[in-house]
């Protein structure tokens, strides 16, 4: 198979389905420019912030992406091109799409609230705190996970004591994009900057801040890089959105952006052969197709994670309703281009069907300055320029996860009034607090080794998703609106994720039973399966009853 063509095929596909089916969706759901959005009607100066369309984009875009959609489609690939490239197209249009386009709607229809606010709403207190546990303990893994993945990029020495001088250098570059994005947020919130001139000047600091990272690279241990990288997105949660988090947000969307056009030219122009098998078969390695391939691959098709970001940032910084539909499903559909792109790398690297071992973000910069060094562009600066991009999808990705997970932490200890807990509950509220109980826990999973846990994150992940769709179906319903493209997905997604936990808890009850039991890692990951499994169900469950309840008069919305 030619790489060319699966672009062509994904590339049309994509572009057809935002044209007919995201307006379909818009017009049948109802978009009103005319109405103020929440950013318009609560700004604050802190998390409700109206911003242009181009700023939201790319503080959604960034945020969403992560590295997911490069480590989803490159491991999936032991199942053939095929299936992965099947469910990227369909599971991104018919269900990530809807999900986040949905997410992003519900919650800009009601003041720009959480997931959680929703689930209080329709099925009561209990789902809510149900559900914000759930998804506070969710960011504290990602926090871990990308934490410990962005200081791994960043460390400028290797285990042997060497130096790595792309390491460094992506280290330096990231570090100044820090200092350029606290000046553009200045500038775009004081200076009042149009998208145009804003966007030429990002452009210039992104240059100028490559080229210093390249030629003055920063050599620190990894260690050391885990300590900042804390502190970093400790600082990031609590300040206003605007001053750091936004811009520079929107500062590394046109380093992805740009990511992604010299991929896409390097497949036009190499047209490089696809050298995996198109169907593996449905057993590999003991994964089978049915859920593996629907739970590793998240972002890129539909990723529960996305409806954090869409209801805890971005419905606060949507200024107009009719940018609801390019920030969400075509946020979407870009990430799934993406994702389209690593399978195309990992493809091309692959001798005889057999897959590269490295890391999927390593073969992804591999691939991509492969193809740009057959363009002439030296392989080294390509490589390095490359491995900026997807430290950058994480560390964009882990800023904006903290700040959820803070928000995430003081909607759970929401105070009302009479209540007797009233001072711990401010306590607990408290913004920097809030923080603190955030990320001092993933510091620790981080130092400790979250990898024990890590292979729950996708069932976590998709879980949430299912749990957002009922949620959002449940407010569709009870204002009136068609929900049938919402049931599909939800049921489906249900079943993914409660296949996965129950297979897991399986196999680690075969080994307690084998007496091959390891009570720190299996038991571990047992008991947060289980954990999951309850939780969801009791979710799942509330939300069900309360959606087949009949003679519930609709509300507005």
């Amino acid at each position: 198979m030619n790489g060319l063509l699966l672009l062509i095929v994904s590339v049309a596909a994509l572009a057809l389905a935002y044209l007919l089916y995201g307006r379909f969706l818009a017009r049948i759901w109802g978009i009103d420019p005319s109405r103020k959005t929440p950013a318009q009607e609560m700004e604050d100066g802190m998390e409700y912030v109206p911003s242009s369309p181009a700023v939201v984009f790319g503080h959604e875009f960034s945020s969403i992406a992560g590295a997911g959609p490069i480590n989803g489609p490159i491991i999936a690939a032991m199942f053939g091109w095929l299936p992965v490239l099947l469910w990227l197209l369909f599971g991104s249009i018919f269900f990530g799409a809807v999900h986040d386009f949905a997410a992003l709607y519900t919650s800009v229809r009601n003041k720009g609230k959480s997931v959680g606010y929703i689930i209080e709403q329709y099925v009561g207190k209990a789902g809510k705190r149900f559900f914000l546990i759930f998804v506070w303990l969710f960011s504290i893994l990602i926090a871990a996970a990308f934490a410990d993945i962005v200081a791994g990029t960043f460390a400028g020495f290797d285990n042997a004591g060497a130096e790595i001088q792309t390491n460094a250098s992506v280290a330096s570059t990231s570090g100044l994009f820090i200092v350029a994005a606290v000046g553009l947020g200045f500038l775009i919130r004081k200076r009042k900057a149009s998208d145009l001139a804003s966007g030429i000047i990002a452009i210039d600091l992104l240059i100028i801040c490559i080229v210093i990272g390249i030629f003055f690279p920063i050599y620190i241990a990894k260690p050391l890089w885990l300590c900042l990288v804390f502190g970093y997105i400790f600082i990031a949660s609590v300040i206003p959105v605007w001053a750091l988090g936004q811009p520079r947000n929107y500062l590394n969307s046109f380093l992805l952006i740009a990511m992604i056009l010299a991929a896409f030219i390097g497949v036009v122009f190499t047209a490089p052969k696809i050298s995996i098998p198109a169907f593996s078969g449905f057993e590999v390695g003991g994964n089978y197709l049915f859920p593996a391939l629907f739970i590793t691959i998240a972002c890129g098709a539909i990723s529960g994670f996305h409806s954090l970001v869409a209801t805890g940032a971005t419905s606060k910084q949507i200024s107009s309703e009719r940018h609801m539909l390019p920030v969400s499903f075509g946020a979407m559909l870009v990430e799934t281009l993406v994702a389209v792109l690593a399978l195309i790398a990992v493809g091309s690297l692959a001798h005889n069907g057999i897959l590269p071992k490295e890391t999927p973000p390593v073969v992804f910069a591999a691939a991509v300055s492969g193809f740009l060094h057959q363009l002439g562009l030296p392989s080294q600066v390509s490589f390095t320029i490359v491995s900026l991009a997807v430290s950058s999808f994480v560390l964009t990705t882990l800023d904006t996860v903290a700040r959820l997970g803070r928000l995430s932490f003081q909607e759970l200890f929401s105070i009302e009034e009479g209540d007797h807990r009233r001072g711990i509950f401010r306590l607990l509220k408290n913004k920097p607090a809030a923080s603190l109980f955030t990320l001092l826990p993933a510091y620790l999973l981080a130092i400790m080794g979250y990898q024990n846990i890590w292979t729950l994150f996708g069932a976590a992940n998709q879980l949430l998703a299912a749990l957002t769709l009922i949620a959002c179906t449940l407010f569709f319903k009870k204002t009136g609106r068609r929900i049938f493209m919402l049931i599909i997905p939800t049921i489906i997604m249900l079943a993914v994720t409660y296949s996965s936990l129950v297979l897991t808890i399986r196999s680690k009850m075969l080994l307690l039973m084998n007496g091959t039991f390891n009570a720190a890692v299996d038991g571990l990951q047992m008991g947060i399966a289980v954990l999951l499994l309850v939780l969801g169900i009791l979710v799942a469950v509330s939300c069900t009853i309360k959606l087949l309840e009949k003679n519930i008069p609709e509300t507005a919305g």
